[in-house]
């Protein structure tokens, strides 16, 4: 029997027919760092690859968070790993996409910024009732424009999706799921078994068939991918600038930013 593999970020198990990628960083409510997204990369690509595992379940460790996107004590306009913008973060969202397997988003916290695109990104999308979601992009001096929006319009529609980028406002799940960003919401209790009874209704259905399916679902939409990557080298010039700075001190100070004092 192989050596289960290693990583410092995440845990990665099998059960069954189903990996469960899981994002253990419970003191950070999950934030990624550019650590977390490497063992992230290398899990995908790790059950992606293996002909025993015919779905993945992406989710965080703990009750609170599912993820709440790029970790601000690990940057300071940049992230501390590769890629674009420090991390490797195309290549992740990349990633959840191209692998032939369906990819279910396990939310039993907070979905939040970052978080909330990769829950976006997945296939599927299961939460609890305790679940959040949001996008906080604006209030601390960032933005995704690339998958985080295109594709979430196409999820919950362009005036909503201009809503949650806009106002910053929170979601529970059960709105979440009334808006079509969530499949289906059950009890925090109950939310395991819920991904099980998916994950092994999966393990029933033909691979190839899956692959070919997800293949075709994506192809409507992958345009996005040259603008998310256009965005990313944006985002990259934006970090930089102190309007963007004054978003990540105000946040790290817990005071309200002034984004305006630095227009000219």
């Amino acid at each position: 029997m192989a050596d289960a593999p290693q990583f410092e970020d995440i845990i990665y198990e099998v059960r069954g027919r189903a990996a469960w990628i899981i994002i253990n960083r419970p003191k950070v409510y999950n934030a990624f760092r550019g650590q977390t997204l490497e063992d992230l990369i290398r899990a995908l690509h790790l059950a992606g690859n293996d002909k025993d595992v015919a779905s993945i379940v992406l989710t965080g460790a703990g009750d609170k968070a599912f993820c709440t996107g790029g970790d601000q004590s690990a940057h300071e306009g940049n992230y501390d790993g590769r890629g674009v913008v420090g991390l490797p973060i195309d290549e992740l969202q990349g990633l959840i996409r191209d692998t032939p397997k369906p990819v279910i988003a396990r939310v039993n916290g907070f979905a939040i910024g970052g978080g909330n695109v990769l829950a976006t990104l997945c296939d599927l999308t299961i939460a609890s009732d305790t679940a959040k979601f949001g996008q906080v992009g604006p209030k601390v001096g960032s933005f995704d424009a690339g998958w985080g929006t295109a594709l979430l319009a196409r999820h919950v529609g362009e005036k909503k999706a201009k809503e949650i980028w806009f106002l910053n406002d929170m979601y529970t799940a059960a709105e979440a799921a009334d808006m079509g960003l969530v499949n289906k919401v059950v009890p925090q209790a109950e939310l395991d078994a819920a991904v099980t009874k998916w994950t092994d209704t999966l393990a029933e259905r033909s691979p190839t068939a899956l692959a070919f399916l997800k293949r075709s679902f994506n192809a409507d939409s992958d345009s996005i991918r040259g603008i998310s990557n256009l965005a990313l080298h944006a985002v990259k010039l934006y970090y930089a600038t102190p309007e963007s700075k004054e978003g990540v001190n105000a946040f790290n100070e817990k005071r309200k930013p002034d984004f305006y004092k630095f227009l000219d």
